[in-house]
């Protein structure tokens, strides 16, 4: 009789080290698995239940905040650890982002900051509806906190003229007030502003504006968000209270063309991975993406807030944007979701109206600043660990992923991976904008059926939100 033995060599079985995995033969033939779909469809389920188990997105706040609503924050495009805010009191504090604690506290303005922004030379500006624009020096402003480290009584105006000098460069005035404020990315020394009607562009080296933007497209309203390009360094865009969105050419000191919205726009970031495009963020509850080349109709909508937007800023991977809104929430959007529905809300009881929003530069956390004179911190995934994970913890967390992802279409895994808990109140507006909505439809539709062929007809969404295009 003919016996046939299998063979292994000893190191196709063993473990070399205590601390490895047993290795096990397995054969991958599918007639050996014939229930493999079902368990992977229950795989699937368990890993978005288990997603939602760990999802806890605050990390925490930054200290004790500031003593009035907080209205601007800012990261350090070339480093990690800075983070600056300022309030409706006309102070403004360095953080560390690792600790979330206060390096240095500046009284900068007599009024609200409505603008704050990293230099290149290890110094930030800052300006205010008290009409000033002031650069301060980082490690000026670090080396005289550390020398008096318990800072003097802010009620006496010796105490507030010392704590407003220290680290100061310049100052820079007009009859008045600013709107915003920006720096070029990484090529030159030139800031630009946003003024009551007027966009101006500075130099440290001048103690006057070197180009003066006054005539608007015809209109005087006044200038409330200012932004250069990433790349173009000479083009920047800015949103005005006439409801609309404008290019400059620095180049030949001109305006270039622009679009009125059906309503104001708060806010205006450029994508600093794809730099044609830009997302505004609106007061009829929405953002929209913009390709500058095409100005007549947004290339997508994203909806989902039921409050004016404040605040918009984009993940270093121009992949995903994140809002802060008047209804006390934050989304993120990805540009990959069609139907502009959001990824995430984040929201707590406390946390009142979002006036700014920042992504790290690490595309790992979130940094909120609303009316409760709080900073927070959130994680940009919710459910991510935070820490050093092992490399079977990271390999199980990519496979879950990837089966839900699989999975995403199926009812059951679909309701479970979407599912949030928000407030009822934004559930209430929610539905309340459903209802109108699918009225002001059927209205339309009921116009076209009985009117005239040619009368009435029905327009596309992306359609109605620009009014018009001016060159």
């Amino acid at each position: 009789m003919k016996v046939k033995a299998l063979s292994r060599s000893q190191a196709s079985t063993e473990r070399e080290c205590i601390g490895d995995l047993r290795k096990h033969a397995r054969n991958l033939d599918p007639a050996y698995h014939p229930m493999q779909r079902p368990r992977e469809m229950t795989r699937a389920i368990t890993s978005a239940k288990m997603e939602r188990m760990f999802a806890k997105p605050l990390v925490g706040n930054f200290g004790n905040g500031h003593q009035d609503a907080v209205y601007r924050t800012a990261i350090c495009r070339k480093s990690l650890l800075p983070l600056l805010s300022g309030c409706a009191d006309g102070q403004i504090k360095l953080w560390d982002l690792p600790t979330r604690t206060c390096v240095s506290t500046v009284n900068a303005h007599t009024q609200a900051v409505n603008g704050l922004v990293f230099g290149l030379d290890q110094d930030f500006y800052s300006c205010s509806q008290d009409g000033a624009v002031r650069r301060f020096s980082i490690p000026g402003v670090l080396s005289s906190s550390s020398a008096d480290a318990t800072l003097v009584d802010s009620s006496s105006s010796s105490s507030s003229f010392q704590q407003q000098d220290r680290g100061l460069l310049d100052t820079w005035r007009i009859q008045g007030s600013f709107q915003s404020i920006d720096h070029q990315w990484d090529t030159e020394r030139q800031f630009v502003t946003a003024s009551d009607s007027a966009v101006q562009l500075w130099t440290p080296e001048r103690s006057a504006p070197i180009q003066t933007h006054s005539d608007l497209w015809g209109s005087a309203d006044t200038v409330n968000i200012v932004r250069f390009h990433p790349v173009e360094h000479n083009l920047i865009a800015n949103c005005s209270m006439d409801r609309g969105i404008g290019l400059h050419d620095l180049r030949t000191a001109s305006a270039m063309k622009k679009a009125v919205l059906r309503m104001r726009s708060n806010d205006l970031q450029w994508n600093p991975m794809e730099p044609l495009n830009f997302v505004v963020a609106n007061e009829d509850f929405q953002a929209y993406t913009f390709d500058m080349r095409n100005l007549h109709e947004p290339s997508h909508i994203f909806k989902g807030h039921t409050s004016a937007v404040m605040s918009v800023s984009w993940a270093p991977t121009g992949r995903e944007f994140v809002t802060g809104s008047y209804d006390r929430t934050i989304r993120i959007f990805n540009l990959n979701d069609r139907k502009g529905n959001a990824r995430d809300i984040y929201h707590t009881k406390r946390m009142q109206r979002v006036f700014t929003v920042n992504y790290s530069m690490d595309n790992t956390y979130i940094v909120s600043g609303s009316d409760d004179t709080n900073i927070r911190l959130w994680k940009a995934r919710s459910n991510e660990k935070l820490g050093q994970l092992t490399p079977r913890e990271e390999s199980a967390m990519q496979y879950r992923e990837a089966l839900v992802k699989k999975y995403q279409h199926l009812p059951t895994v679909k309701k479970i991976h979407r599912a949030r808990k928000i407030p009822k109140t934004i559930k209430k507006q929610t539905q309340q904008t459903i209802i109108q909505k699918e009225s002001a439809e059927r209205k339309q539709a009921n116009r076209i059926k009985h009117s005239k062929p040619g009368t009435h007809h029905f327009t596309s969404e992306r359609k109605k939100v620009v009014d018009k295009e001016v060159d």
